[in-house]
């Protein structure tokens, strides 16, 4: 049985984004699905990933919506923006390998920055789409 789509490419794409050097500078691989209490800013955070399937041509496929958020709590939004960059750039390409489904491509979709209610703390919402075709 082969692994579930959106869970494979969430390995990946944490595996990528604690694997890049520009990235890891930035954040020091702190790349989180469920964010531990306490943890230090900057972030990066797996938000809502919605999968719609489709049968295209007999072909078992997935179009992936997923959402990257990057947190910090330097003063504006220059430091999320500058991480923000980074991540989009370690997922643009072909860096992205999976081993049970193949992924067709994931583009970056749209960028929000905002003010968390705090006040304080920038949030930079990144959604991206991604085909894979599962196996």
């Amino acid at each position: 049985m082969s692994e579930d789509a959106a869970h494979e490419l969430q390995v990946a794409i944490v595996a990528c984004l604690k694997a890049d050097a520009d990235v890891t500078a930035l954040i020091a691989g702190r790349v989180y699905d469920r964010v531990p209490q306490g943890v230090t800013l900057p972030y990066v955070s797996f938000g809502t990933t919605q999968e719609l399937p489709e049968d295209a041509d007999g072909l078992d496929l997935s179009d992936l919506s997923i959402q990257i958020s990057v947190w910090s709590d330097d003063p504006g939004f220059a430091e999320g923006r500058r991480i923000a960059k980074a991540v989009i750039k370690a997922l643009s390409g072909d860096t992205l390998t999976l081993n049970d489904n193949a992924l067709t491509y994931l583009d970056l979709d749209s960028r929000r920055d905002l003010r968390d209610p705090d006040g304080l703390t920038t949030h930079i919402a990144l959604g991206f789409r991604a085909a894979i075709e599962n196996h």
